[in-house]
């Protein structure tokens, strides 16, 4: 595997950038700003690690709980009824979810089945 070619690690880093960035534009509402921020900047770090690393199999479920977190966030925090911070934490948590899982399944024929044990 090549280093910084995985699109899924790039969506990844998007979705971290999205989410920690959408606090500039939505209302605060009870930790929505802490745990926007925080999740968002680990998302980012951690599809970095895996653009750097490819092979890193452990690194995709860390990008899967920092979305299921992400998606449950606003209940979590008390702001899922402040729909646009809820909002952007739900969809970003749920494409960092996709994501995840999309890299956890193994492709036959690849060389990265065998470094997923």
């Amino acid at each position: 595997m090549k280093k910084w070619t995985r699109w899924q690690d790039w969506v990844t880093v998007a979705a971290g950038v999205v989410v920690a960035l959408s606090t500039i534009w939505v209302a605060p509402a009870g930790l929505s700003v802490v745990l926007m921020v925080v999740l968002g900047v680990l998302l980012i770090i951690a599809g970095l690690i895996n653009l750097a690393m490819p092979g890193l199999a452990w690194m995709e479920w860390v990008h899967g709980v920092l979305g299921v977190l992400l998606f449950i966030s606003p209940w979590a925090g008390m702001y899922a009824t402040h729909t646009g911070a809820a909002w952007f934490s739900w969809i970003c948590g749920a494409v960092a979810i996709i994501v995840a899982a999309w890299e956890l399944v193994p492709v036959p024929g690849s060389d990265r089945m065998a470094h997923s044990h």
